[in-house]
């Protein structure tokens, strides 16, 4: 694949999706099976309304920040499928921003190809954005983060002094990584699990003595070497080291980041609370926060709350809910935060595997970090590799299964079904511990002092 450059790659790709956009407004003419995702008709009409003047919110179902119907706008004036060209657009952004953060980590060019290959041919990843998902916006805003949190901006490396320059430096990360982690807060309330491993990154980000931004890069002789220093075996290293995790977390960077992001994210609530009153902030926040869906998905609570839904639920009930959710969050945080495109991953898949809603799409989110880890794995596509897309798959088609013959057959099936998302959740969790074993952990900063590093190999 090294003779295939990322221009073909993108190219091809772009090509794929203006098909499959086109194919779409084919089949929803001539067929009764719809292309087009259903929440598409949902944001068209909220932007119609937009246009208006009136509020997104008239439109029953609308739960997404105004931004998104202000961003379809189009979609009344200039052609329906405006929106899925724009999320497709974002989805290629994605395979670039990928390329970039694997360049930034020295991988190779044959390996960067085939990590951008792995979103940008992804059946999941291209049929969400041109069945009119908005979900690779988000994808693209996450990978632009990590991007300023690792790369910052260029301009600030002249010839100044050097600590203005790394101030200069510090200070251009932390703006760009908070108002877009601010922003994409707001449009999608999920990314708030990230904050606390970009503050700890964040603090500990530098410059080392040669006037370079001191990130890890990879190489055949550590990706060779970290054979036997995979993700497992540090994160009890790390797990220990907590209390050092939160006692240095206090610093220009981590203050910045928090208040510039918060400022940001408020200021986009008050404006549109301005705007449009309480129906905002229960239907684009407060619901995303208390929601339970009584409708079947592949969730493991879908059938408790199918069966008490009208009836309520205590507070017991959401914290047995809540709980083993954010242990595992906090055990992954505080185990790989300084690998940060790992921790971000695990973070995903553990988030939604044990999230009280599952719907297909949210797997894209992970789908979307995925590439980012792939060079700094040991796991071979023969056999573990396979057995995990197979597991993972299969347990999929098979809760699908129950699912159509409940949904289309009428069948009483809801036990069935609700063991199969107890299978989907063991796949799940057998497939993030695979990954995690054979993960080679690669802090995304190396120590900002040389002779610290190097006290560290002696003292192992």
């Amino acid at each position: 694949m090294e003779w295939i450059k990322l221009r073909s790659l993108m190219l091809s790709s772009a090509v794929l999706r203006l098909l499959l956009v086109a194919y779409g407004e084919w089949q929803d003419a001539h067929m009764e099976v719809r292309y087009t995702d259903v929440d598409y008709l949902v944001f068209s009409d909220a932007a119609a309304l937009v246009a208006a003047g009136r509020s997104p919110f008239e439109r029953s179902t609308y739960r997404y920040s105004p931004l998104l119907a202000f961003l379809l706008v189009p979609n009344s004036f200039i052609h329906p499928s405006w929106g899925k060209i724009l999320f497709s657009a974002a989805d290629l952004l994605v395979g670039l921003f990928v390329d970039a953060i694997c360049k930034l980590r020295g991988v190779p060019e044959n390996l960067r190809l085939w990590s951008v290959a792995a979103w940008l041919f992804n059946p999941f990843t291209f049929t969400i954005g041109t069945r009119g998902n908005c979900e690779p916006i988000v994808c693209a805003v996450i990978l632009w983060i990590i991007l300023c949190v690792m790369n910052g901006v260029s301009a600030v490396y002249l010839d100044m002094h050097f600590l203005l320059q790394k101030y200069l430096a510090s200070i251009c990360k932390v703006i760009q990584a908070a108002f877009w982690y601010g922003l994409i807060v707001h449009f999608r309330i999920y990314p708030i699990i990230y904050s606390l491993p970009l503050i700890i990154v964040l603090s500990k980000q530098g410059i080392d003595s040669s006037r370079k931004r001191n990130l890890t890069q990879w190489s055949l002789q550590q990706h060779m070497s970290y054979c036997n220093t995979r993700a497992s075996s540090k994160a009890s290293n790390c797990w220990s080291s907590m209390w050092l995790f939160l006692g240095g977390i206090l610093s220009w960077n981590t203050i910045a980041f928090g208040l510039l992001s918060a400022t940001i994210f408020f200021l986009l609530t008050i404006g549109f609370f301005y705007l449009y009153g309480s129906e905002f902030l229960n239907e684009a926040l407060l619901y995303h926060l208390t929601r339970t869906d009584p409708r079947h998905n592949f969730s493991i609570y879908f059938y408790h709350v199918y069966l008490h839904h009208q009836l309520g639920f205590s507070i017991y009930e959401k914290l047995a809910s809540f709980l083993p959710q954010l242990m595992v969050q906090l055990v992954l945080i505080f185990s790989f935060a300084d690998d940060l495109s790992f921790c971000l991953f695990v973070q995903t898949v553990a988030f939604v595997a044990f999230n009280k809603v599952i719907t297909a799409q949210y797997f894209v989110w992970f789908f979307c970090l995925l590439p980012l880890i792939l060079p700094w794995t040991s796991m071979k596509m023969k056999w573990k590799g396979f057995i995990c897309i197979t597991v993972w798959m299969t347990s999929q088609m098979h809760w699908l299964m129950w699912a159509y013959l409940l949904e289309f057959k009428g069948r009483n099936v809801f036990i069935q079904l609700w063991v199969a998302s107890l299978l989907f959740l063991a796949a799940n969790t057998f497939v993030l511990l695979t990954i995690i074993q054979y993960h080679k952990y690669s802090p995304i900063f190396m120590p900002s002092a040389t002779s610290d590093y190097t006290d560290t190999k002696k003292s192992e």
